[in-house]
Parts: C-alpha cells; sequence; structure tokens
C-alpha cells in the first residue's frame, strides 16, 4: 500500500499530507496524532535500515526524537535500498529505507513518502565542464566518452564513479539517466554516497552521482541540459532528476513506530531536511 498522491514530484498541498497522516491513522488502533500513545516493551527501540542515501537524514530525524522521548532507541543503519526493503519485509528491521520506487515483485509493503530529492551529477570544482546533457552523461558513464576534451574540458581521461548494485541511487540514476544503456564495467564503484563525493572531491577528472542534499563546496553539481541542479528548478518541476525518499514496513505500524512517522511528517520533522537541502513532502 501507498501513502502517496499520485504524479507529484515535490511539494504536496495540506490536504494531500493531512491525507497521508489520515491512512497511517486509519492503519492502526491507536491515532498517530497522539503523542501520548503507548508503547509496549518491544517498541522502546525502533530499527531503521536501507538506504545509504536517506540514512543521514534519518539519523537527523532520530536524533531529535530521541532527545523528546527519553527512554527509546532509535538504531539507524545503512545497507542500500534493496536491502532495507528486505529487511522491513522480513520483520528486521521496524523501517525499511529507499531512495528509489518500489519494484513489482516488493509492493505489498506500505509506503510512505518522507521526502523528494533531486539527484546532483557532479565534478571536481576545477573541471571547467558546468553543462552536459543527458545524452553526454549516458555517453560519459557507458564508456563511449572517455575523454574530457570531447564535451569541452580537458583533455584528460575521464574517470567515472557510480554506486553499488543494489543501491537505491544507483537504480534511480540508471531508470532516469541510462535507460537501456548499461553503465561502464570501467567504472570505479563505491557503497555511499559520501565515498563517491569524497572520490570526487580529490579527483579532477572524475564524474559522479549524490543525492542534491549532500552537494557542499568540495564539489560542483553541473547544469543538466542547461538546468542548475536546485530544490527551485525541482520545486517549478524545470530539473528532472527527482526522486522519492521512502519509509517502508510490512505492514501496519505499531504505536510507537506511528508516532516517529508523524513526528518525520510534521513541519518540525520537514524544517530539519529542508535545511540540509532536500524537499520536504507538503507545503501549506
Amino acid at each position: 500500500m501507498a501513502l502517496r498522491p499520485a504524479g507529484i514530484p515535490g511539494y504536496l498541498n495540506l490536504r494531500e499530507h493531512l491525507a497521508v497522516l489520515v491512512g497511517l491513522f486509519l492503519l492502526g488502533a491507536t491515532s498517530i496524532l497522539s503523542s501520548s500513545c503507548g508503547r509496549s516493551s518491544a517498541e522502546k527501540s525502533i530499527t531503521i535500515a536501507g538506504s545509504t542515501s536517506v540514512q543521514p537524514f534519518a539519523d537527523r530525524w532520530a536524533e531529535v526524537y530521541m532527545k523528546k522521548h527519553h527512554g527509546l532507541s532509535i538504531n539507524v543503519q545503512g545497507g542500500g535500498s534493496s536491502a532495507g526493503i528486505q529487511a522491513a519485509k522480513s520483520g528486521a528491521a521496524h523501517i525499511g529505507m529507499s531512495s528509489r520506487d518500489l519494484r513489482p515483485e516488493e509492493k505489498g509493503l506500505l509506503e510512505v513518502i518522507v521526502a523528494w530529492d533531486g539527484l546532483a551529477i557532479i565534478v571536481h570544482p576545477t573541471n571547467p565542464v558546468d553543462e552536459l546533457s543527458i545524452v553526454q552523461i549516458q555517453n560519459i558513464f557507458a564508456g563511449n566518452i572517455r575523454s574530457w576534451a570531447l564535451v569541452g574540458g580537458p583533455d584528460k581521461e575521464i574517470h567515472v564513479v557510480t554506486r553499488e548494485e543494489g543501491s537505491g541511487t544507483r537504480g534511480a540514476f540508471l531508470e532516469m539517466v541510462m535507460g537501456r544503456m548499461r553503465i561502464s564495467k570501467r567504472a570505479i564503484v563505491q557503497d555511499s554516497n559520501g565515498t563517491v563525493r569524497e572520490i570526487v572531491a580529490n579527483d579532477p577528472f572524475s564524474i559522479g552521482y549524490i543525492s542534491l542534499g549532500l552537494v557542499n563546496e568540495r564539489v560542483k553539481a553541473v547544469r543538466l541540459d542547461g538546468v542548475e541542479a536546485s530544490v527551485e528548478n525541482i520545486e517549478d518541476k524545470k530539473y528532472r532528476l527527482v526522486r522519492p525518499f521512502l519509509f517502508v514496513t510490512s505492514g501496519p505500524p505499531g504505536p510507537g513506530v506511528r508516532d516517529f512517522l508523524n513526528f518525520v511528517l510534521s513541519r518540525e520533522g520537514q524544517e530539519l531536511i529542508e535545511e540540509e537541502g532536500l524537499i520536504p513532502v507538503y507545503k501549506e
């Protein structure tokens, strides 16, 4: 079951946001809106696992939430979107994190969009290339374009950096950028957005892709077909590489988990990740 409105990417309006909360409320016997609801001993600890793209933001939500709820422990783990989805499905985690849409064989889980994220194509800040087309990016990552000179840069070999199989970021990149083309076997494979960013920040001739919310001054996000990778352009539906950040559960969440989900979707929870460059799921 997917608690999401159709065809957004960007903000939900307040009515749509409230519909998500009402949907969660109807899934359980205890209201999600009641912060005083009791927790069983099992719900004194919540395990969240999955996407390393979502992980730093989930860490932030958990940190703030635990300060408000003494005695509650929230354990946030990485492992990738596929692993997180499987952990939620098997019951190994209360919540799975995914930075891609669920595949047909993964449906049946409860999905809640907790944020929207842009996918940024990054290069070293000293690289003179400021803009690439989708076709150029496809051919760079497929290994068909191997020199920066062919796209307006120096006569140096392009070092392609990609995410590992099972990564939601890689899955989103394959779906939104590569289409039927495959990533070159010559590409350097890394297991997190942070390590991709680190390699690009230290290699003037590399290129990679990471969450827009993790772009900092050490790397440069190139324009895509003339459009800057920015929150404003995503909201205006000009920038095309946009993906959902999902929390998934194997069924109706218990009171403690519902309470945490309500916090994540609250004004306070959404402002926390907006400060970090993600796009909240609703606005008033």
